[in-house]
């Protein structure tokens, strides 16, 4: 699957707010509820650190499989090209904050198979 830059039409988030974006680096806030997730995907260049604000997320990976599971103030880092998918597991919404860098950002979709 083709990589890409806006995520905006690949899956649905209450609230998706970039907060700042430069060069090699951005600040998003999302809020997914419980029934939304962030599918499974991996980047290229850029670690993702999640940063958990209100509500419960899992984050799950591959290669090695691993889950997280984050309350509010938990934090997680995750290395480029390992692919992983963001749930919320609470009864509210979920709203945390995705810091991305160092490098240019991109979104490799993965099929749930794979």
């Amino acid at each position: 699957m083709n990589v890409v830059t806006d995520t905006s039409k690949l899956f649905e988030a209450e609230r998706r707010v970039h907060h700042l974006v430069r060069p090699n680096f951005r600040i998003t806030e999302m809020q997914i509820s419980p029934t939304q997730e962030v599918p499974w995907h991996y980047h290229n260049h850029v670690q993702d650190t999640l940063h958990v604000v209100s509500g419960t997320i899992r984050i799950e990976l591959r290669g090695p499989i691993e889950e997280a599971r984050l309350s509010p103030g938990q934090t997680f880092s995750i290395a480029p090209k390992r692919p992983h998918r963001v749930t919320n597991i609470g009864d509210t919404s979920a709203n945390f904050i995705v810091l991305q860098g160092n490098g240019e950002f991109d979104f490799a979709p993965i099929a749930r198979d794979k």
